[in-house]
């Protein structure tokens, strides 16, 4: 009895669903918390050397590797940010953008201004290219040997975006996990249905509908919570992190008001994610 009750489990782990795109349960449990492991569908594969020159925050990080390595030390801010001659620096020579400064609703000063430039910093901590010792910023010395390895330096990034980084924290949707959470999932639908041009809400719904309990998470947006609920998704998981790794094309009418607008996946895409 014990041993059919056992078989019909694994079975039902193992059968796929319609709620998750056709993978099994057992399937989504290791896109979820072991998203790139053994056993998970999706994968980051090895480039060829010269497509890394293709992704931007791999060269926005490599950019400001290269940065401490002529400083030395970067003698930080009281409150511990980036001096204002390196965050012009690392803005306007580096490799990443953001839309309010480029559209002059926003000047660039201070660390504070760029989310593109906050964002390279807190990431180059998070993955200890970095270390911060009395008020000073310097290159480690694993951070020195990852500068040389980009396979393994991108590979590092992607994972600590994916899983350290608190992708709410730019945006004003409320301390949720919208788009976070199975973030692995988002790459496997991209890569199921990204080859045609499809509207960011596409994406959107058969996200809520693998993770509905999410849409509880809008907290106080009591009108239209679905339609912010897709604006949070579309928002954390496509202009702030598979554009920022070159691995989708958006078609906007308006930069920052399109809340609804067409999206691809990149030929870098399916170069970089196995699934």
């Amino acid at each position: 009895m014990k041993e059919n009750i056992e078989k019909t489990i694994l079975r039902i782990n193992h059968k796929p669903t319609s709620d998750f795109e056709g993978l099994s349960p057992f399937e989504m449990d290791k896109l979820l918390y072991d998203t790139f492991g053994q056993e998970s569908p999706v994968k980051l594969l090895k480039l060829k050397d010269e497509t890394y020159t293709n992704i931007p925050i791999l060269n926005q990080m490599l950019f400001f590797g290269d940065i401490l390595k002529k400083e030395g030390e970067l003698k930080l801010t009281n409150k511990g940010y980036l001096p204002t001659r390196i965050v012009a620096d690392l803005y306007y020579n580096g490799f990443l953008k953001d839309v309010i400064i480029e559209t002059g609703i926003h000047k660039l000063y201070k660390e504070t201004d760029s989310n593109v430039v906050n964002l390279t910093r807190i990431l180059a901590e998070l993955t200890l290219l970095t270390k911060k010792r009395n008020g000073r910023l310097s290159l480690t010395k694993s951070g020195e040997k990852l500068l040389e390895d980009k396979e393994k330096l991108l590979k590092l990034i992607f994972k600590t975006f994916g899983e350290k980084f608190k992708w709410a924290y730019y945006d004003g949707y409320g301390d949720n996990f919208i788009g976070q959470l199975g973030y692995g999932f988002s790459l496997y639908l991209l890569s199921k249905y990204g080859d045609k041009k499809r509207f960011n809400v596409f994406y959107a719904a058969k996200y809520f509908k693998a993770f509905p309990t999410l849409l509880s998470n809008m907290g106080d947006y009591r009108y239209n919570f679905i339609s912010s609920a897709e604006s949070c998704y579309s928002t954390r998981t496509f202009d702030r992190f598979l554009y920022y790794f070159g691995l989708i094309e958006m078609q906007k009418e308006d930069p920052i008001l399109s809340h609804k607008f067409y999206l691809k996946k990149t030929k870098l895409f399916d170069q970089l994610i196995s699934c």
